[in-house]
């Protein structure tokens, strides 16, 4: 692929914010709901700006330890929502259950810190053994297509609590957004190619407005898309300087008081809930990186090496934990940016890491973010999980599919991943992801030493 910007590049100040901010958008929807997902399930205060400002000191961890060559950015992680839960399962008070989710953050980074040591003695030709292109190729293609029913979940939705919004109304937003995108990316200059998605948001928000304020002016629910609450919060108790500032909810100001109640017995019931995942989102952690190094067209694995990578994911997740509640992995949406504006500049990332730190104090931001209907955020994800998809299957080109031994593997992977094929032991649940990814390995492994035919 050839980019716009490459990994070393660095774009004009201006130029940078506005891609900086892109970048954001494309990862913030997801990381600010993991907390809202958590408080809905179990009763907890979770702050979304603070997981925000987590996710961004967690890419900053990241990229230092992959020395400012792995253009990606680190959100709150969606396969430890199960794990988070069983923080607060048991009647166990609010202040344990926030020390329970650093605690499982610091069990789930002790996994990758582990396996980043056996890497770096080991090496990564053991994992291009077990997951080749045949392997790797259909399992990123999964990543994508697994995303596929969330956004279209969300363009039939739109925001506004206790009211249903006509599913027309929302799709057609939905689609303005992602026609919008589309004609941005693919007809548009320079710069517009660069920002579709701040374009194809704002002109779908835009949309959105308009039938809201037709809905509202003429008493019509099923066109009310737009959900202004968020802003009228702010204002409610008049302007001042506490209206736009405020400091988030950190976790470890909460999981400090926790300490007094602390027990043997809680500790092995958190590491049982996040060890386990880590390993499956190792799995995903590999999927991810094979991913961007065929869009910069440079191994990751290699360079800065995958123990660096790993290092970056973990302690970026437990940094993200400590402030935010949530462990952090490295997002498809992320990568899907990445390819279809092809700006892989690592400035752009650390930039956005930044903005996201600096925006968690900020509450009108937080407030917009909110206010953007599932609608128009489901019209970019399909570009964005499409992508995502796109991308996995490049990887398979090469791959002869005349060969049976090749088409069973990635039949399996399709098909089981496809398929939403899940595994649960008590609180642990593996991925289709991870199982299509298992289940691809084990019949590479089988049919490997079968002759070309």
């Amino acid at each position: 692929m050839k980019l716009v910007y490459g990994v070393n590049d660095k774009p004009k100040f201006g130029q940078l914010i506005v891609l900086a901010i892109q970048q954001l958008l494309s990862i913030m929807t997801a990381t600010l709901v993991v907390p809202v997902i958590i408080n809905g399930s179990c009763g907890t205060t979770m702050s979304s700006a603070a997981a925000l400002l987590g996710a961004g000191l967690g890419t900053l961890v990241y990229i230092a330890f992959t020395m400012k060559k792995s253009p990606v950015f680190l959100g709150s992680s969606f396969a430890f929502i199960g794990s988070m839960m069983a923080a607060f399962a048991g009647g166990v008070s609010m202040s344990l259950g926030f020390l329970g989710l650093i605690i499982g953050a610091f069990f789930a980074a002790l996994v990758y810190v582990v396996i980043a040591l056996i890497v770096k003695f080991a090496g990564v030709n053991w994992i291009n053994k077990i997951m080749p292109a045949v392997v790797i190729g259909p399992t990123v293609a999964i990543i994508g297509m697994s995303l596929a029913g969330n956004a279209v979940g969300d363009m039939s939705k739109g925001s506004i609590a206790g009211v249903e919004t006509s599913p027309l109304i929302a799709v057609l937003c939905g689609v303005i957004t992602l026609l919008i995108t589309i004609i941005c990316s693919v007809y548009g200059k320079k710069t517009l190619k660069l920002i579709p998605f701040i374009i194809g948001i704002l002109g779908g928000y835009a949309a959105a407005a308009i039938f809201t304020a037709i809905g509202y002016a003429a008493g019509i629910d099923a066109i009310k898309v737009l959900n202004v609450e968020p802003f009228l919060a702010l204002v409610e108790n008049g302007v001042s300087l506490n209206t736009f500032l405020a400091v988030p909810d950190f976790t470890f100001l909460t999981a400090y008081k926790g300490l007094g109640e602390l027990s043997g017995s809680y500790i092995s019931t958190i590491a049982v809930a996040y060890i386990p995942v880590a390993f499956v989102v190792f799995a995903e952690h590999i999927a991810d990186h094979k991913n961007i190094s065929s869009i910069i067209e440079k191994d990751l694995l290699e360079d800065p090496g995958l123990h660096r990578t790993l290092l970056g994911d973990g302690i970026g997740s437990l940094v993200g934990a400590f402030f935010g509640g949530c462990p952090n992995t490295t997002y498809g949406e992320s990568v899907g940016c990445v390819a279809i504006t092809k700006n892989a500049s690592v400035v752009t990332i650390i930039t956005a890491a930044i903005l996201a730190v600096l925006i968690a104090f900020l509450s009108p931001f937080i407030a917009f973010v909110n206010t953007i209907p599932s609608c128009v955020m489901g019209g970019v994800c399909m570009a964005l999980y499409g992508f995502i998809a796109v991308s996995g299957l490049k990887m398979v080109q090469k791959v002869d599919l005349n060969q049976n031994k090749n088409l069973f593997v990635v039949s399996v992977i399709l098909i089981s991943g496809i398929g939403g094929l899940t595994l649960t032991f008590g609180k642990v649940t593996i991925t289709s992801v991870a199982c299509a990814l298992i289940l691809g390995i084990i019949t590479n492994l089988v049919v490997s030493k079968a002759k070309e035919e």
